[in-house]
């Protein structure tokens, strides 16, 4: 994919969409979490130490300790992304990693064609765009239900691109 200042401005852009995994909880909330969290556990580990049960308390804090870690984990995949830019005359994709590794492609519309892996109780699993034998696997961290929508509009796109551009003549 070209950097944005080499794009051609008189190119109408059919598609761009910018695909980031769910979160369901901001930095606030996590803050509020861990604190109600660790208010919980230092009170429970108060009174086990109170009773004489003091690796409890310890343990608690360990606890504590993993639970904060697994959200900074979760926090850190967050920053995945996946761009998919459709042109009349290119698509583009870009993935990034929640390390910063970014994969492009850039493909031909008119060669490029949808297919979906469907699971009969769950919906769409999979969505593959394939050309010239490769198969390029996106949305993987969207839901069913954002799937088939995704699908729906990339299918639009790139039926937009294939009919070519549209000539409005002023009058």
């Amino acid at each position: 994919m070209t950097d944005r200042n080499d794009i051609d401005p008189s190119e109408p852009v059919l598609l761009s969409a910018l695909l980031t995994p769910h979160r369901s909880l901001n930095r606030t909330g996590f803050i509020v979490l861990m604190c109600v969290f660790g208010g919980m556990s230092f009170a429970t580990g108060i009174v086990f130490l109170i009773m004489g049960a003091w690796p409890v308390l310890g343990f608690l804090g360990l606890d504590l300790l993993i639970v904060y870690w697994a959200f900074r984990i979760n926090f850190r995949r967050a920053r995945a992304y996946e761009e998919i830019r459709v042109t009349p005359s290119e698509l583009n994709i870009r993935r990034v990693s929640h390390r910063g590794h970014r994969m492009e492609w850039t493909l031909n519309p008119l060669w490029v064609r949808l297919e979906t892996v469907e699971h009969e109780e769950y919906g769409t699993e999979r969505l593959y765009l394939v050309s010239r034998g490769n198969r390029i696997s996106v949305g993987r961290f969207l839901g069913p239900d954002e799937k088939a929508s995704f699908y729906k509009v990339l299918l639009a796109a790139l039926n937009a691109a294939k009919r070519g551009p549209t000539l409005n003549p002023v009058s």
